[in-house]
């Protein structure tokens, strides 16, 4: 039994025969296009008696006897068609909502108060085949949503917005960047050896060279090797992969902006970064003040500083120089942290340090940071131990994380080595071995400080989820069986990882405690 979606395909597929017996072409290239709708309503007066050509999408269509009205869409907004006498176009009946048209005529105000286009001549510029969901009701399924996005933008313009917004972040950020002096770059996806994080990589083969490669988890490390050919201000912007569990908070692909800065340390970089936040907060939302869950926080006020060592012993009771990794474990297990499998003790540290993060209202950095969970860091001059490092922490969330960069080659190769045994010892986030970084640092690197800002600062501040302020989430690959009978394709075939069409998300937070 055919569906409703189906049946109304079919008489939109019959429309299309029609309209070419007619002689129309139901999907022409040129278009004529004015003004966007909204600047027809703000510029009313000016524009009032004015003969404009208008297009977009149909959303409405009301037959009123000899006389009808339609609501055409654009991404300015809505304006009202008003189709009387002969506007050029054979049958209204073969036009359907969500059809694009071009319409020709003259900006009035109805006597209802409305504006509208009293249309000359109107002109069809696609045929659409299916109706929008709003029709029938299927865009329930959040899943569904982020997989056919396209119908999400349609039908609800406040996410469009959102990613006009999103679009303004990073043209803010860009600027502020070339304002302070610094350079755009570009730098490899593709990787022998990736590193610059602790992040389990995408792995995939490379056929011409037939090698293994790896996409890049951060842009860092070539980016400092930029630093020690002889640039001095530099960014990029650009997506990173890591091949890790989706939440909230995280994908596998997203986009970040990362810098360095030669002759400059992680304290200059703090005041960078602070400025480029009050400046992302008062460009695009016009604010510096948010509230997010239980916190509140002005960007514009003061930002606090948090010691990590002194905090976790202040908090917790734990010292994580001295006491073993029996007594971490009992404070995660008593602080609800699941704990399972083997991992090494700086992911314990780590985990103690998120217990105590989540109450932190912010704006903050967190300063002081242990070297070794700290690899690519320069050591404080007074405590080895210790590293020139800060993280932003903003409501219970740490937002982008910078340092004074780690330019000895003695020190990098050593923190490099400890890295890939963690690696080889099953530690799949520990960094690789990098043996030309460490050549270039032979040559030799400035003093240079890095930070990098990632797309999870926007999420943040518009308070939504990773996958609601991305615009094509990774989905795990479904097609209905609705779509297979409509253009008769294969069944598909079932695997025990595609079961059901729900995406993974991590419901706690997990620690491999090593054995």
């Amino acid at each position: 039994m055919a569906s409703r979606l189906e049946e109304i395909r079919n008489q939109r597929l019959a429309k299309l025969k029609r309209l070419r017996e007619l002689g129309l072409d139901p999907y022409p290239a040129k278009a004529h296009k004015d003004l966007g709708n909204g600047e027809v309503a703000a510029r009313f007066i000016e524009l009032e008696g004015k003969e404009v050509s208008l297009a977009g999408r149909l959303r409405a269509i009301r037959s009123h006897g000899k006389i009808a009205f339609a609501d055409l869409e654009d991404q300015s907004g809505r304006i009202q068609l008003f189709l009387r006498g002969d506007y050029g176009f054979p049958d209204l009946s073969l036009l359907d909502v969500g059809d694009f048209v071009e319409a020709k005529g003259v900006v009035i105000k109805t006597k209802t108060g409305a504006i509208s286009l009293d249309v000359k001549t109107l002109r069809l510029l696609t045929k659409s085949l299916r109706p929008l969901p709003e029709a029938w009701g299927t865009l329930k399924d959040p899943d569904l949503m982020f997989r056919r996005r396209y119908l999400d933008l349609i039908l609800s313009p406040e996410h469009r917005d959102l990613f006009v917004r999103k679009s303004k972040f990073w043209a803010v950020a860009r600027l502020f960047m070339a304002k302070n002096g610094f350079m755009e770059v570009e730098t490899p996806v593709l990787e022998h050896v990736t590193g610059g994080a602790d992040a389990k990589p995408f792995v995939t083969h490379h056929n011409a060279l037939d090698e293994t490669f790896y996409l890049r988890i951060s842009t860092e490390l070539y980016e400092k090797r930029l630093i020690g050919g002889g640039f001095e201000k530099i960014y990029t912007l650009a997506p990173n992969f890591r091949n890790e569990g989706i939440d909230d908070e995280h994908l596998q692909e997203y986009y970040q902006l990362e810098w360095y800065w030669a002759y400059a340390n992680y304290r200059d970089n703090m005041e960078l970064t602070r400025n480029l936040f009050i400046e992302l907060a008062t460009q695009v939302y016009g604010t510096t003040k948010f509230t997010r869950g239980k916190h509140t926080f002005d960007l514009g006020g003061v930002w606090e500083e948090l010691d990590y060592t002194t905090i976790i012993l202040d908090r917790l009771g734990v010292d994580i120089f001295h006491d073993p990794d029996k007594k971490m474990v009992e404070v995660l297990l008593k602080h609800g942290v699941r704990l399972d499998g083997g991992v090494n003790r700086a992911r314990l540290v780590d985990n103690l340090w998120k217990i105590i993060r989540a109450d932190v209202a912010g704006p903050a950095f967190l300063v002081h940071t242990p070297k070794f969970i700290s690899p690519l860091a320069k050591s404080m001059p007074d405590n080895p131990e210790l590293t020139e490092r800060f993280q932003i922490i903003l409501a219970g969330s740490e937002l982008s994380n910078g340092y004074s960069e780690l330019n000895d080659p003695a020190d990098q190769l050593a923190r490099f080595r400890e890295q890939q045994n963690a690696r080889d010892a099953g530690d799949d986030e520990a960094q690789m071995l990098d043996i030309d970084y460490v050549e270039m640092l032979e040559y030799g690197m400035p003093p240079t400080s890095g930070l990098g800002v990632s797309e999870r600062l926007f999420w943040f501040l518009e308070d939504v989820t990773a996958r609601e302020g991305t615009l094509f989430p990774q989905t795990r690959r479904h097609v209905s069986d609705l779509t297979r009978r409509i253009y008769n394709l294969p069944e598909e075939k079932k695997s025990s990882s595609s079961k059901h069409d729900s995406h993974t998300q991590n419901p706690a937070t997990t620690v491999k405690v090593k054995k």
